[in-house]
């Protein structure tokens, strides 16, 4: 009986470590569906993220590092480093709420319609819709993904807007909306009741619209 050599495959120490391969930025709606959505995304859930920041003494790094550590050594996309070291940060008291790594602050809104989401769509991109329920506002768009997500320029252009839209029934709608790049945290905490009023009135008006067409 023959004994079969297997050579050991040794990496040339001269060449590039190979990047691992980089797991892919999700719709803000699949973001922010669940907790699960990191596991899925990123193989861990947030606290075990966490437990190897702490581990790896992140809390004493600057966000360059820590982002540069988790996207060569674990895998992930930039955006995913990014989400992860803004939680971690502020579950460390590290970083106030809605404060992004440039120094800006971000807020949120979302609300559930039902209607399909082709209408919501519209009261977004139908100038003379959304004037009913977002009276006042300019807007400039900046492109969209799939259709189901809206990018633009607010007021002046130095804030933007990006929202979302996931189907969570056969007439039923998620409209997730960021506000993004915002000055301050009072910018962040008047713009964020602002969005929370408006949704609602987009709520009403486009579920009234569809009662008396039923």
């Amino acid at each position: 009986m023959k004994a079969t050599a297997h050579a050991e495959q040794v990496r040339d120490p001269s060449k590039p470590k190979p990047k691992a391969k980089q797991k892919q930025m999700p719709s803000a709606g699949e973001a922010r569906a669940s907790g699960s959505g990191v596991q899925r995304a990123t193989g861990r859930v947030r606290a075990e993220w966490f437990s190897l920041l702490d581990a790896w003494g992140a809390a004493g790094r600057q966000y360059r590092q820590i982002a540069d550590w988790l996207t060569s050594e674990h895998g992930l996309s930039n955006w995913w480093a990014q989400k992860l070291i803004v939680e971690y940060e502020q579950a460390r008291g590290l970083r106030d709420p809605g404060v992004r790594p440039d120094g800006t602050f971000e807020v949120g809104a979302s609300k559930t319609v039902a209607v399909p989401v082709e209408r919501l769509v519209a009261a977004f991109v139908d100038a003379g819709l959304r004037g009913r329920w977002l009276p006042g506002a300019v807007l400039h768009e900046r492109g969209s993904q799939a259709e189901r997500t809206l990018r633009f320029d607010w007021g002046d252009g130095t804030t933007r807007i990006v929202v979302s839209f996931s189907a969570t029934g056969k007439a039923k709608t998620q409209v997730v909306l960021q506000h993004q790049h915002l000055p301050d945290a009072s910018s962040g905490e008047e713009m964020k009741a602002y969005w929370r009023e408006r949704l609602t009135a987009l709520k009403t008006l486009l579920e009234e619209a569809q009662t008396k067409e039923s």
